[in-house]
């Protein structure tokens, strides 16, 4: 029997190659949806895939790469036009008539979030459900793995772990489970329909423990030292990071640090999905340090002379001004926003193991009720 044919947007990048590898070995026919034919996308033609080169925000585009397609795991591009490109897939794929769509989003997205970006994933994660033809899988991970390796020159060079994380708990998962578990839930989608699924690692650690386990692998001390953000912020800038992904990524942090990742963690949803257990830190961070590709594109952790070079850069560079680029940008603020364990709503949605929605969906938390949107439970994952 044929098996359906599998688009993966974004699939050069994180969780979508991961996906595109897990749905291969699984014996399904892809369609990896690429910006650019670049060594990424040679990688994945070369593991079988068939390579689709185009743009997320051309219909066109969409229309051509859904043509013979009956599944997807859509992951939007990080960008401030994400809704935008979230709602032409989404007529994209009931124009197609797709049997089901893994939609990626955040742990995060609730009504009054102050990041803009973030409240529009709220919104998306609300239309797909709206969608008359199409079934959906929600699948929301908080901060993954690789954020917390984003400064590895400086680790690995001056054993000092930088980061405005305070104490802040939270079970990073990796890349390659975010992937798989997506890639599952497309291979065999009964039972998952309409279902929220939080991949996450298998423990609850602090950046202390982040720095204990980097000292393990990289085999020399690294200290963990909570700096503000704005020093973050500057580092992040002369690494080339781009001002929107930073304005968010403070959002992110301050909600590390008052232990919004850690309500609803760990959960167990990779095992259910998977049939295997998450991987911890330091098994991701073997490989990420060993291919910091991984971690982002051009990545490298270089020579000591080098990583010296952007410390100084950082010291005089200034930190970007965030509320300013978010106002030249047109990103309406609201007049009380309210960061995720801010919100009483997000708080309670959290602690049922369920996304922040206009209703609920169902989770698969064998401790916890299930609920669902149409009031009738469905049955554990097993």
């Amino acid at each position: 029997m044929t098996k359906p044919r599998i688009l993966v947007t974004s699939a050069a990048g994180r969780t979508g190659a991961a996906a595109v590898q897990e749905l291969l070995s699984l014996g399904f026919p892809v369609r990896a949806f690429v910006r650019r034919d670049d060594a990424r996308a040679a990688d994945l033609r070369a593991q079988g895939a068939e390579v689709f080169v185009g743009n997320l925000f051309d219909y066109r585009d969409l229309q051509a790469a859904l043509v013979d397609v009956q599944r997807a795991y859509h992951c939007p591009p990080f960008a401030p036009n994400q809704l935008h490109g979230s709602m032409l897939f989404a007529l994209a794929a009931e124009e197609a008539k797709l049997e089901v769509v893994a939609l990626m989003s955040g742990w995060n997205p609730h009504r009054s979030h102050p990041s803009l970006l973030t409240r529009e994933q709220w919104i998306a994660n609300n239309i797909f459900r709206w969608m008359p033809s199409v079934d959906f899988v929600h699948v929301n991970p908080g901060l993954f793995g690789v954020m917390y390796l984003l400064g590895l020159p400086a680790i690995a060079h001056f054993g000092a772990f930088l980061a405005p994380f305070g104490e802040g708990l939270n079970a990073p998962p990796s890349n390659e489970d975010i992937g798989s578990l997506a890639a599952h839930v497309l291979a065999a989608p009964d039972g998952h329909i309409g279902r929220c699924y939080r991949p996450t690692g298998p423990t609850l650690i602090a950046p202390q423990d982040i720095a204990g386990i980097l000292s393990k692998v990289l085999d020399r001390t690294v200290t963990y030292r909570d700096v503000p953000f704005s020093m973050f912020a500057k580092a992040a800038k002369v690494s080339g990071f781009p001002t929107f992904e930073i304005a968010n990524m403070k959002r992110y942090a301050e909600e590390l640090r008052e232990g919004a990742y850690a309500v609803g963690a760990p959960t167990d949803h990779v095992e259910r999905v998977t049939g295997r257990k998450p991987e911890d830190f330091e098994t991701l961070a073997r490989r990420y340090v060993a291919n910091p590709e991984l971690i982002a594109p051009g990545l490298q952790i270089g020579t000591k002379l080098g990583a010296t070079w952007d410390l100084m850069k950082m010291l005089v560079t200034r930190p970007p001004d965030l509320e300013r680029f978010e106002r030249e940008h047109g990103q309406p603020a609201l007049v009380e926003p309210l960061l995720a364990h801010e919100s009483d709503t997000w708080r309670a949605a959290a602690e049922r193991y369920e996304l922040s929605l206009l209703g609920r969906v169902a989770t698969i938390d064998a401790a916890r009720p299930i609920a669902v949107s149409s009031g009738s439970p469905l049955p554990a994952t097993p």
